[in-house]
């Protein structure tokens, strides 16, 4: 049986409700604040399960880590490559606007501190044509995909945020680069989807491409062939983890067999109820309510 494994950061997320996004130079009181377990590798495996996959994490946490380690367990994950070691693990602080838009700020903490022999001892437990899934919040990642791709996996990313480590990973090595259209521009210069994919698909024409656009929806290609997907109208209360979760069930509904369109389709709901819901794991939904909004 084909298995997944998410390579990924787990973090605490503290959010701030503010009127407006802060500044430079300048203070202001929030109206509210909360902790949330999250991080995008922990946010990705948790709508990896609740989609209905079978997901193993594999991560770092630091000595005040236990709730993001039970909350992966009672969410489905498999958590036996969750390792807890010495220091803090890593945070983020976000502001979340009156409109729903946040910005944030990220501490890397224990997700910054992999070693070559504790990635060589989990990909142990993985063969060629088990999928691994990585986004940029952890460190090694050109280390993880070159030992990853050795031994036949297909690997997945999601390059956020994105940064000059990002330039190091060989993209030729991804069955699937899964981007935004920051991501899309950073990667290739280009603002215009339809040129980010072009430049793409020339660059890496076996590679597929899943471009999410906000409110506009996402497209994905494959060898030139697009696949367009309108997003679904909702009332936003907070977007933090709304492309985690399109991620998380856009890669179960590929390893279920599922139609391109059918994929898109219910990646596409599951992202809308979490936009309508606070905080980043708190708000990925079940896969029962997903169905029953399509």
């Amino acid at each position: 049986m084909t298995k997944i494994l998410n390579f990924g950061s787990l973090n605490y997320d503290y959010v701030y409700t503010v009127h407006h996004i802060v500044q430079g130079g300048e203070t202001i009181a929030s109206a509210g604040m909360e902790t949330y377990c999250g991080g995008k590798g922990l946010n990705q495996s948790i709508a990896l399960a609740r989609a209905g996959a079978s997901v193993f994490h594999a991560g770092q946490v630091g000595e005040e880590g236990d709730q993001m380690i039970e909350l992966c367990r009672e969410s489905g994950v498999d958590v036996r490559y969750i390792r807890k070691i010495a220091g803090k693990s890593g945070h983020t602080i976000i502001q979340v606007d009156r409109n729903a838009q946040n910005c944030i700020i990220l501490f890397g903490g224990s997700n910054r501190k992999m070693t070559h022999a504790f990635i060589d001892e989990v990909l142990q437990g993985f063969e060629a044509g088990d999928y691994l899934l990585l986004q940029n919040e952890i460190n090694e990642i050109p280390y993880i995909i070159d030992q990853a791709y050795q031994k036949g996996m297909k690997i997945v990313m999601n390059p956020s945020p994105y940064d000059e480590h990002v330039e190091e990973c060989d993209l030729s090595k991804m069955e699937i680069l899964m981007i935004n259209e920051v991501e899309g521009e950073q990667i290739t210069g280009k603002k215009d989807a339809s040129e980010i994919l072009t430049t793409l698909v020339n660059q890496y024409p076996d590679m597929k491409i899943l471009l999410t656009l906000g409110s506009k929806g996402a497209i994905y290609c494959i060898k030139g062939q697009q696949f367009i997907q309108t997003a679904m109208k909702v009332d936003a209360v907070d977007t933090t983890a709304a492309g985690d979760t399109f991620t998380g069930y856009f890669l179960d509904s590929v390893l279920r067999g599922l139609s391109v369109e059918k994929a898109l389709q219910r990646a596409t709901a599951a992202s809308a109820l979490a936009v309508t819901r606070p905080g980043a794991a708190a708000s990925i939904p079940m896969n029962a309510e997903v169905e029953e909004m399509l």
